[in-house]
């Protein structure tokens, strides 16, 4: 056992960043800090959305080199979104730039798979939430191309990037649990599944656990980045499984909103919940850190917040940098207008002729909610819809698994979003614990560090240190708003011109 402390590399992916950070990690140190932050975003060729992978692989580089520079690496762990993916040929070159999940070419496959294998027979096997671009959809738009075709094996973006690192192949099982391809309950390829769909079923890699080493960085790759033989670990390459090894709870019944591009809603549990009740209310079962199961509601997040900004300061409107909108926000109207912000058309990014906060007005106004009509307006319903979106489904999650939670860990980004933190604890009505900002990194990090030799042998020692090292704030629910009317306002069976 290392009783000393480790110096590692995260890579952080996300959909509209990445940053390559550097922790040390010790018994009771927990530091750190980013040391280089590069765009990400997909890329738009003859009519898909494609990602840089390459692009990303060297900035990872030029992140790494920048760490080396000041000491030497113990290891270097990778997180990503789910579900994307890149193919390789039999001499293991890649087939193709990957697809990116907001790409359109799954529009109208989940109705086509579940043809063939009905959706309540793929949720009793995968446990998964069906959304447009879960990778078996994806693959299933790509049957009969000729990447697919060629294809000798698939690797998930963070395994990918592994592979150009260390020559290794193989699936990290928090990420596979995103595809629709993995049996929740044997924590196995869905081998017969994707047998039934016609889907090439031997691309699949093996399977590795979070805090396998992969293997070390090849000459090759790592000579003129300094990191040369240091290990790559396998960590919970879904940044969602990262960052909820990161929440720093002591409760022994906790919600989580890990609060970013997307908002991911749930609770942590021992098995999956697998019943009908569950598929009806679109929850998933993906799979987390030491064999727990993270029970959850993807929501779409601050995504359209950003999406909104972005437009407003394409348009040149004054007064629509974030902290601006947030301070108006906070003194606006409460609950004056709420819609349905996962409905399937704030999915895409705005465009000139489609703008973000138009598709929020169209929402509004076919909701019979007052129509927001100013950016402060706008952002104020997108605040109290997210709000109102984790406390419908967070109380679904504790009916369907029977576990009530007594707190709420925000963690990521939207931690530091004082107001709509604020607004889930009126919502929820329970206390919200805010941060840390970086727990899918620190996540990373802790995972790395125990399969180094530090002495952090289970979830909660690692919450734990989390909990001494970093400054948490708490929001306490304050009475006065009629959430449940809210919610009552966009149920189906409350006609439009009942509504206020």
């Amino acid at each position: 056992m290392n009783h000393g402390t480790v110096r590692v590399a995260a890579v952080d992916l996300g959909a509209t960043s990445g940053r390559v950070m550097v922790a040390r990690v010790g018994p009771d140190l927990l530091e750190l800090d980013e040391v280089h932050r590069f765009p990400n975003g997909g890329v738009q060729v003859r009519g898909s959305l494609l990602w840089d992978i390459v692009g990303i692989h060297r900035e990872i580089l030029v992140g790494l080199r920048k760490i080396a520079a000041g000491g030497p690496v113990d290891g270097i762990g990778i997180d990503s979104w789910a579900v994307d993916y890149g193919l390789l040929d039999r001499d293991g070159e890649l087939l193709g730039n990957p697809y990116s999940h907001r790409d359109a070419r799954t529009a109208g496959v989940p109705e086509r798979v579940a043809e063939i294998v009905p959706r309540s027979e793929q949720y009793a096997v995968t446990g998964l939430q069906e959304l447009p671009f879960n990778t078996v959809y994806q693959l299933t738009a790509a049957s009969g191309t000729a990447a697919l075709q060629s294809a000798e094996t698939l690797l998930l973006l963070p395994d990918l990037l592994s592979y150009w690192l260390t020559g290794e192949v193989g699936a990290e099982r928090t990420n596979a649990s995103t595809t629709g391809l993995y049996d929740a309950t044997a924590q196995t390829w869905a081998v017969d599944l994707a047998k039934r769909l016609g889907l090439p079923w031997a691309i699949l890699p093996p399977l590795r656990d979070p805090g396998t080493v992969i293997g070390p960085v090849l000459p090759g790759v790592g000579d003129r980045s300094g990191v040369t033989g240091v290990p790559v670990i396998a960590v919970g390459s879904h940044d969602t499984a990262s960052a909820v090894v990161g929440v720093p709870a002591a409760e022994e019944s906790f919600g989580y909103i890990s609060s970013g591009t997307w908002s991911l809603v749930g609770l942590e549990l021992d098995k999956p919940v697998l019943t009908e009740a569950a598929r009806l209310a679109d929850f998933t079962n993906e799979g987390g850190v030491d064999g727990t199961i993270r029970f959850l509601k993807n929501v779409m997040g601050l995504w359209v917040l950003s999406e909104s900004v972005r437009s407003w300061s394409d348009e040149g409107v004054a007064g629509t940098d974030l902290a601006t909108l947030l301070a108006g926000a906070a003194d606006a109207e409460s609950l004056r207008s709420v819609v349905d912000i996962n409905d399937a058309r704030l999915l895409p990014p705005g465009t000139v002729h489609d703008p973000m906060p138009a598709r929020i007005q169209r929402l509004a106004a076919e909701a019979g909610e007052p129509v927001p009509a100013t950016p402060v307006e706008v952002t104020r319903c997108i605040l109290d819809s997210l709000a109102l979106a984790y406390r419908r489904h967070l109380r679904t999650a504790a009916d369907l698994a029977g576990r009530a939670p007594t707190v709420v860990h925000v963690v990521g980004g939207g931690s530091q979003n004082t107001l709509l933190c604020q607004l889930t604890a009126d919502a929820c009505g329970l206390p919200v614990v805010a941060g840390p900002a970086e727990a899918a990194a620190l996540g990373n990090v802790l995972v790395q560090a125990r399969a180094l030799g530090v002495d952090l042998p289970d979830l909660a020692a690692m919450r734990d240190l989390v909990r001494r090292t970093h400054q948490l704030s708490r929001f306490e629910p304050r009475p006065g708003l009629d959430w449940d009317a809210a919610d009552r306002r966009l149920s189906a069976d409350v006609p439009a011109a009942a509504r206020s």
